[in-house]
């Protein structure tokens, strides 16, 4: 119990008394990304961001309830992510921000560091006492050896791409010895992934072909002495098997796989043989499988978990590790309808750190003992934010007009009744892969967009069109080459179902997304001119010819390739779906929002875009803002942007429109 009154009371001192739910408060970094426990129990170890927005690292010792150590690092390089070597040593990843729609890009260095802070250290990397010119990630932390981990290394200088290296790393003075090599070179940008057994031998290697990045290959050998073997090969439109890693018998391998359904399946493999056997698939979304954890070491698959339309899971019943199997399902049971999911054990089990999160609440962290079944709560990640007020979303389907059923997120404002409301429909990028779900996930843009537009009486439509990932490989590939065409229509079609709800005002209804979603913004306005009253497009890409000639994707051949795929090269096919061509259709008036630094889809898209918008004489706002890239990284530039298109809206769907 002091443990948690100390957390709270660091989580109060770096709070503000402003009133809930201000612009500032949702633009507010989240004060706590991740905790984990030490393998005895002897400390948390938590990131957070600071006021600059770099996350720093605290550590707590429980018995004390002392703050012994906050590690941080300056500019915009920051922790990526962290883990316990041991009970006294921590490894940290560091990373460099750039935009919120961005990845952080890491620096493919690995840094030490001891609980109390002394005896910081770069283990390896450019910035190493070895200066290596390699990239550096953790693949086994070996929980039954102290002074050790296992680590995979590429080359940054290799012309065709390096061979995966992977070596024993001495944690305390950074000394590496190879142990093996992986048969697979990695090309610029797509690396290779190793995967090891129980006893940290390399056995198993996922990479994309030199000769055909379409195509990725699963390489496995036997045992350490064993020559490898290509084991199976993928085409990118044909499915696949990801390799999650070897169950406690050290033979078969867990993973989620499409081979067999449409959907991706939890699927155990058994590379002797070849044979594939699924555990569990949901017919229309993806699951992700439960594993239980014993001495440190991912053990079994104990269920499978999705989310549709709501936040479920499902437990199989013959399973050796039962104790830990009945700990999940108390939890789930304890907190229903939210995602449950375990940062850290110690050795024993006997305490776990648990982050619950769902639509309707920020992430909370709870510290749970398994020997007094106790179920503490630990922090909460935006506690300024009060729960109580926060706008509902849920989950619905509606029909395309083509008979496809399309999942979405409706938010819907509190305190009003959801009957003649104005709309903002509010695509996702990607477009591939991503989805949009049922969960609060502060780094999301979208996710605190949604609940920002909907705190001032907004609807907000999240479809999630064809081409989304989650529903299936059949549904993923149903939008390629299809952009501007079926993709649109499902949009256009849920924002048709919720008027024919009555849910929406048809009158009252604004386009508005970030990149992929930003060009969907503008060309939904495009194909339906008298539906949307406005539209605003966020770091968006609107002549789909110049995705082949600017910004990060085509600079690598693999990003050629992708593009070809989902786009094609048919110049007069490009010109019918970039919403640039078709301005003389555009009634909406248009909000223009672009990073002067972003990578993806650099300011020429927007400036290309406003040349024309200027010659018709077309009216649109514009905002631009210096040391941004894609998606706007600094709070008060998001608290601006939303101040900006809040009047924007309220100018064409707001209550002023509507009197």
């Amino acid at each position: 119990m002091r443990l948690i009154l100390l957390l709270v009371t660091l989580s109060l001192c770096w709070l503000s008394p402003v009133k809930a739910h201000t612009l500032e408060e949702f633009a507010k970094f989240p004060q706590f990304l991740d905790i984990k426990i030490s393998p005895k129990g002897t400390y948390l170890a938590g990131t957070s961001r600071n006021d600059t927005g770099n996350i720093i690292l605290t550590v707590i010792n429980i018995a004390t309830n002392e703050v012994i150590s906050i590690k941080q690092f300056t500019g915009r390089e920051s922790i990526g992510s962290f883990n316990w070597a041991n009970d006294e040593r921590l490894l940290l990843t560091l990373v460099r921000e750039i935009g919120s729609l961005e990845s952080p890009q890491g620096t493919g260095e690995i840094y030490a560091v001891n609980a109390d802070g002394s005896r910081p250290m770069m283990l390896v990397g450019p910035r190493s006492s070895r200066r290596e010119l390699s990239i550096f990630s953790v693949i086994n932390y070996l929980p039954d050896e102290d002074d050790f981990v296992l680590v995979a290394s590429s080359s940054l200088t290799a012309a065709r791409g390096s061979y995966i290296l992977v070596h024993r790393l001495n944690i305390n003075n950074g000394r590496t010895r190879q142990v093996a090599r992986a048969p697979l070179r990695s090309n610029p940008g797509e690396g290779v992934q190793m995967i090891t057994d129980g006893r940290g031998v390399a056995r198993m290697a996922v990479g994309v072909d030199q000769n055909n990045d379409n195509e990725s290959i699963l390489m496995y050998r036997a045992n350490e002495r064993a020559d490898w073997r290509e084991l199976r090969r993928y085409p990118y439109t044909s499915g696949g098997f990801i390799p999650l890693g070897f169950l406690s018998d050290n033979t078969h391998v867990v993973g989620l796989s499409d081979t067999q359904t449409d959907t991706r399946a939890i699927s155990i493999l058994n590379p002797d043989d070849g044979t594939e056997t699924i555990l569990a698939y949901h017919p229309r979304v993806d699951v992700s499988p439960i594993i239980s954890i014993r001495n440190g070491f991912s053990d079994e698959v104990i269920g499978a978990s999705y989310d549709f339309m709501d936040i479920e899971a499902v437990f199989f019943d013959d399973v050796r590790n039962k104790e830990f199997s009945a700990i999940i399902q108390g939890l789930i049971n304890a907190l229903p309808g939210r995602a449950v999911s375990i940062t850290s054990t110690t050795r024993d089990n006997s305490k776990l750190v648990v982050r619950v999160e769902s639509a309707n609440a920020t992430p909370d962290f709870y510290l749970f003992d398994s020997n007094s079944r106790q179920l503490a709560h630990l922090l909460n990640s935006m506690p300024w934010i009060d729960q109580s007020k926060l706008p509902q979303a849920q989950a619905i389907v509606y029909k395309s007009r083509d008979g496809l059923d399309i999942h979405a997120i409706l938010t819907l404002p509190p305190g009003k009744e959801a009957k003649d409301l104005p709309l903002i429909m509010l695509p996702h990028g990607g477009p591939h892969g991503p989805r949009d779900m049922l969960s609060f996930n502060p780094r999301s843009p979208a996710v605190v967009d949604a609940k920002v537009f909907a705190s001032h009486g907004y609807a907000v439509l999240q479809p999630n069109f064809r081409g989304s990932g989650g529903f299936g490989r059949s549904f993923e590939q149903a939008g390629h080459r299809n952009w501007g065409t079926t993709m649109i229509d499902d949009m256009t079609d849920g924002v048709l179902h919720l008027v024919e709800q009555g849910i929406v005002n048809k009158g009252r209804v604004c386009a508005y997304g970030a990149s992929y979603g930003g060009y969907a913004a503008l060309m939904s306005a495009v194909r339906e001119p008298d539906l949307y009253q406005c539209t605003v497009g966020f770091v968006g890409l609107y002549d789909l010819n110049t995705m082949f000639e600017v910004g990060d994707i085509p600079q690598r051949q693999s990003g050629i390739n992708y593009l070809e795929l989902v786009l094609g090269r048919d110049k007069a096919q490009l010109d019918a779906q970039s919403p640039q061509m078709h301005l003389d259709k555009l009634k909406a008036p248009v909000f223009l929002i672009h990073g002067a630094e972003d990578r993806r889809t650099p300011l020429s898209h927007a400036t290309g875009l406003r040349a024309e918008l200027d010659k018709r004489n077309h009216p649109y706002e514009w905002l631009v803002k210096e040391r941004e890239g894609h998606g706007f990284y600094n709070p008060e530039n998001e608290v601006e942007r939303w101040q900006r298109m809040l009047a924007f809206f309220e100018r064409y769907i707001g209550t002023s429109a509507a009197n």
